[in-house]
């Protein structure tokens, strides 16, 4: 009877661990394979995420971004640089994808790359020292221009309507944008119901590459304003130390601009402007007076010096409102930087020369002899 009771026993303690092993293999099976899945997900989110490092950043961007690569750089300088600038999404992988491939020896200069590059491309613009990008439109806007000159500039040389660039430019909702992005030179004085037109020179002089077939007036407006931060930034400690704020120094500078032709006369010019200031003369300059008009004409008649404007400096014993025009960085220095001297009249004569007088009886003087 024990001996039965022992065989059965024995096989139900067989069954169990038959049955106890079954489940461990089981749960085994089970652990393998949700690892299984877990390294293939790993590996194929791994793999992705590789993937997607190394494409561009937006192949359908068309924005042109600047980037210069110092000399002696190293790739992981090189990296750094584009990382930050957008231009590749991840500087390690960047870096890694030069050694498997080998690549190095890049020439030093200023790129302007888009981030629709591909890392071959990039590469290989680096290895030869060319820009990739190359403009659709270059178009130059000169120094003493108002932003109706300029709008008729680019009216004239892209598929926009000067109408159009006006309008955006006289937005004010647009232009409270403008004065929150670009607060160290834009201020809510350019808000001022008196001033014509808001951004009235702060839209830079220079050269203008556009990579769009048609950028937009935002694109243009932005460009130009980005130039007029780069060049009013390093002043802005010296226009301060001058007692100025930078819409008084824009203003200034826009008629340095207006009245002289080379730096020489600028400084000049500039220190006739600062003498009448310091005695409560009014600026008399003539360029003021035909903004004031609103329109272009050789000559100013004694009927035009009594316009009521805020511009008018015939009427007025200060800085004119705003600026008239846009400016060049020699009239900006030669705002902050004028002359010595204690000329209060200058005229022009015929040839373009400037005579400047301390005093009224030697300006009358100077005009019987150079004004026909």
């Amino acid at each position: 009877m024990s001996k039965k009771k022992s065989g059965g026993n024995f096989r139900d303690n067989l069954v169990a661990r038959s049955n106890e092993a079954r489940s461990v293999r089981k749960i085994v099976f089970t652990i393998l394979i949700v690892l299984i899945i877990i390294l293939a997900i790993g590996g194929i989110l791994g793999f992705l995420y590789v993937k997607s490092a190394l494409e561009p950043v937006d192949p359908t961007s068309n924005e042109n971004i600047k980037v210069e690569i110092p000399i002696g750089s190293s790739s992981t300088t090189i990296a750094d640089i584009l990382e930050e600038n957008g231009i590749i999404k991840n500087g390690l992988f960047f870096r890694l994808y030069l050694k498997l491939n080998n690549e190095g020896d890049f020439q030093a200069g200023e790129y302007t790359f888009t981030p629709a590059l591909t890392m071959d491309e990039i590469i290989e613009s680096l290895k030869t020292g060319k820009v990739v990008a190359e403009p659709v439109h270059r178009i130059t806007i000169p120094e003493g221009l108002t932003v109706d000159q300029i709008a008729g500039i680019y009216a004239e040389k892209l598929n926009i309507k000067k109408a159009d660039f006006l309008a955006v430019v006289n937005d004010k909702a647009y232009i409270e944008q403008l004065i929150d992005k670009y607060s160290a030179i834009l201020s809510d004085d350019i808000l001022n119901e008196e001033i014509r037109t808001p951004l009235e020179g702060y839209l830079y002089a220079s050269t203008y590459e556009f990579f769009e077939e048609e950028p937009s007036i935002e694109s243009i407006v932005e460009s130009m304003l980005d130039q007029s931060l780069a060049v009013i930034t390093p002043y802005l400690e010296t226009i301060k130390e001058k007692g100025l704020n930078v819409h008084e120094a824009v203003t200034f500078a826009s008629l340095v601009e207006k009245e002289a032709s080379s730096e020489e006369q600028r400084s000049e010019i500039s220190s006739v402007f600062y003498n009448r200031l310091e005695t409560d003369m009014p600026l008399q300059t003539d360029p003021t007076v035909l903004y004031a008009l609103g329109k272009h004409q050789e000559r100013v008649l004694y009927e035009d010096l009594e316009v009521d404007s805020p511009y008018n400096t015939y009427k007025i014993s200060t800085l004119p409102i705003g600026p008239i025009a846009n400016f060049s960085e020699s009239s900006l220095i030669a705002t902050l930087n004028p002359a010595e001297s204690d000329y209060l009249y200058f005229l022009h004569d015929s040839e373009g020369e400037i005579h400047y007088a301390e005093t009224y009886e030697a300006h009358l003087k100077n005009r019987d002899e150079y004004i026909n």
